[in-house]
């Protein structure tokens, strides 16, 4: 049996265990409330940002008199369908999703391949000055397109190019752009030389070597690339708008803006349902190519 004085020095004992329990519980504490305190800020700004969006969706299935109440009507009641139908057929957009689809492929298909041999040049051959020009090719993402619009619609003229889509597919197997470059060459960088190497003493030349090793070790990047070429494809409205004048040759962008001035003042519930077609097979695209988009991005920001 412990005596009196035992018993306070155990006491005497637990007590800095207590103190480190209770400054761990509090850290603890902090770091829960710091946490919800962050989740709870990111759902606000995420329902906000989300919010014109949730408001398109819920528009499209709304009845015309639905569109404008106050409050809103976050839940149509009764769901429609019609508004899908009805500006669907209004104007021809099987002819313009049609064009879109022959445009974004064509540009992508050359932005991936152009792209790829351009960095693969950068990254893997060495020759004087080719820091110096790899720099220049990424100071032209600091050039507005806008810039060079004039003399490339003239020379496309004078090619004979406008009013068709040419000046929309081409110019994506010139190069593929100084982003598309400049994320790709990166990318490469991280694969190590040694695989180069021993692919040579193989027998491999340097096209063995790009399309056998370097290309599919490259797939998160290359899909990266497919995909902004894909969204920026499908989205583009500045370009078809300068370069097509027929009306058969509309893109989706030009069709949703010709629908708008047509029916979009008065039938937003309509403009808000041929939207939500257009909208649809991005998203589908991004959340099919989600896993390797978010990987070659997070990748190719690890070296440079």
């Amino acid at each position: 049996m412990r005596t009196v004085a035992e018993v306070g020095d155990g006491r005497r004992g637990l007590a800095p265990e207590r103190r480190i329990r209770t400054r761990k519980g509090a850290a603890r504490r902090r770091r829960v409330l710091k946490a919800a305190a962050g989740y709870l800020s990111l759902t606000v700004l995420g329902v906000a940002f989300a919010l014109p969006f949730l408001w398109m969706v819920s528009t499209a299935f709304k009845e015309p008199w639905q569109t404008f109440q106050i409050p809103p009507v976050w839940i149509p009641s009764p769901v429609t369908l019609d508004n899908f139908i009805v500006g669907w057929t209004a104007v021809p957009f099987n002819r313009y999703i049609l064009n879109t689809v022959i445009i974004t492929a064509g540009a992508t298909l050359g932005t991936v391949l152009s792209a790829t041999l351009v960095a693969y040049g950068f990254s893997r051959f060495r020759a004087p000055g080719r820091e110096l020009l790899f720099g220049v090719v990424v100071s032209t993402m600091m050039l507005p397109p806008q810039v060079t619009i004039v003399p490339t619609y003239m020379l496309f003229n004078w090619l004979g190019w406008v009013d068709t889509f040419k000046p929309l597919i081409v110019p994506s197997y010139l190069g593929g752009g100084a982003f598309n470059i400049f994320l790709l060459r990166q990318f490469f960088r991280t694969i190590p030389m040694e695989l180069d190497e021993a692919a040579r003493i193989d027998g491999c030349g340097s096209w063995g070597i790009l399309w056998r090793i370097i290309v599919p070790l490259s797939k998160p990047a290359l899909t990266t690339v497919g995909v902004f070429s894909i969204v920026y494809h499908w989205n583009d409205f500045f370009n078809p708008l300068i370069y097509l004048n027929s009306e058969s040759r509309y893109t989706l962008s030009i069709g949703l803006k010709y629908f708008q001035n047509a029916y979009g003042a008065t039938e937003i519930n309509l403009l808000m349902a041929v939207s939500l077609i257009a909208l649809v097979p991005i998203l589908i695209i991004f959340f099919v190519a989600q896993k390797y988009f978010v990987q070659g991005i997070t990748m190719t920001g690890l070296k440079g």
